[in-house]
């Protein structure tokens, strides 16, 4: 039996091809039908993944965009602190305060809240121990200082977490 020939299994029914048609016909695709049809499903794959791609550079540079327009008033606050700086220098510390509360607001917008609470338990996911204290009449493992503040969320995206000072276990 060539390789071409049907090959009959007694527990498959076998496979006729329909009345009046015979292995020649036009229902029956040929080996250059079928390696054309391949070509061309693969060459569609092919635009597939680079219009994908296009795509995907498009939102990212949208996104940048964005988030990039987000920030200009961070800047546009840092120029007017500077302006009036030199008119009333204690107005610089108003303006860096309002400049940081501003950013602060625009990472929760973003999804990255800020976290610098004291006197909570420590938590592994969202704290990194940099120091062990004694702090009497507080409970171990408490944070008692946040040295620097955490942003995000553990269980979506966390920026970083909180440095943090925690109370030692008194003796």
């Amino acid at each position: 039996m060539s390789q071409h020939e049907d090959q009959h299994r007694p527990d498959e029914p076998a496979v006729e091809p329909p009345t009046g048609q015979d292995e020649g016909s036009a229902a029956t695709p040929t080996v250059e039908e079928l390696d054309d049809r391949w070509r061309r499903a693969m060459a569609e794959l092919d635009n597939q993944r680079k219009r994908h791609i296009r795509e995907l550079d498009q939102v990212r540079e949208a996104e940048r965009g964005r988030l990039a327009a987000a920030w200009l008033p961070v800047v546009d606050n840092l120029e007017l602190a500077l302006s009036h700086a030199e008119a009333d220098p204690s107005s610089v510390v108003q303006g860096v305060r309002a400049v940081r509360d501003l950013a602060v607001q625009i990472l929760r917008d973003l999804g990255y809240p800020r976290h610098d609470e004291t006197d909570v338990p420590f938590d592994p996911a969202r704290h990194e121990v940099v120091t062990v204290v004694d702090e009497p009449g507080t409970a171990p493992g408490t944070v008692v200082r946040v040295l620097r503040p955490g942003y995000g969320d553990p269980d979506r995206q966390q920026l970083r977490p909180a440095a943090v000072a925690v109370s030692r276990k008194q003796e």
